[in-house]
């Protein structure tokens, strides 16, 4: 593929993901992918592993992966590539063929993850999907029927002040005017579920609260006050996290 063609097409797509397609090219994407990987403490080294990225839509992860020596990479997905989202699987192929990758793709539920259906994982990749679980629980109880050694988890966490496990539910658009994002774990209950779906260790890696002034803290509070009925504790302390777990 000359370098005009792959232009031509990595422009006809919408992407999610900034992936590095060489001679120049860099798709568009809506996330920094580069940025996460040192937030969600990918190994450099996947030399001889194996590796499952549930949720992968463009790849970048997949790819990334493959990049660091894993000797399979497998990645799936099924909403994000046609089932209703506002991406497609378009840019997964194109990544895949421009960087002549071996990546191997099934489209399959996170709910329809076991063993028998696609195998079990050195390492498990499950980046900003759990929040968008309409079951959160039920959907770690599969990825993890599937992780052989660890998962690494990133996700949208809220109430990281409270020690008790607690999750915030979001019926409509309340999180980022996006309909499909269900929930707001904190961390207690974030390593909680991993333990009761059989994870013996759990290490929160990285933490992105937003807590940086004092009035962009007190704005947030009085519009989830006034738009949800919450107290101003209950408003603090949301962001992301990334966590690692471990069989």
């Amino acid at each position: 593929m000359d370098r005009e063609q792959l232009a031509s097409e990595v422009a006809s797509i919408r992407w999610w993901h900034t992936i590095d397609l060489g001679n120049g090219i860099v798709t568009p994407g809506v996330d920094d992918s580069r940025a996460k990987l040192d937030f969600v403490r990918m190994p450099a080294d996947l030399s001889g592993r194996s590796v499952l990225d549930v949720g992968a839509w463009d790849g970048f992860f997949s790819f990334e992966a493959e990049r660091r020596g894993a000797r399979r990479v497998l990645a799936t997905d099924s909403f994000s590539w046609g089932e209703g989202g506002w991406g497609s699987k378009q840019g997964f192929e194109l990544a895949r063929r421009a960087l002549g990758s071996r990546v191997e793709d099934r489209d399959i539920d996170v709910l329809d993850l076991s063993p028998e259906a696609v195998g079990v994982f050195d390492e498990v990749l499950f980046l900003g999907v759990l929040y968008h679980m309409r079951d959160p629980l039920l959907a770690l109880e599969k990825v993890a029927s599937v992780t052989g050694q660890r998962l690494i988890l990133e996700t949208h966490i809220e109430l990281a002040q409270s020690k008790k496990p607690v999750m915030v539910f979001f019926p409509a658009q309340e999180l980022a005017d996006d309909a499909t994002n269900w929930w707001g774990p904190n961390p207690a209950a974030v390593e909680a579920m991993l333990r009761a779906v059989g994870f013996r260790r759990v290490e929160c890696v990285a933490s992105q609260l937003r807590r940086s002034s004092l009035p962009a803290r007190l704005a947030h509070g009085t519009y989830n006050m006034l738009t949800k009925g919450w107290s101003l504790f209950e408003t603090q302390g949301y962001g992301r996290m990334a966590f690692h777990a471990w069989k």
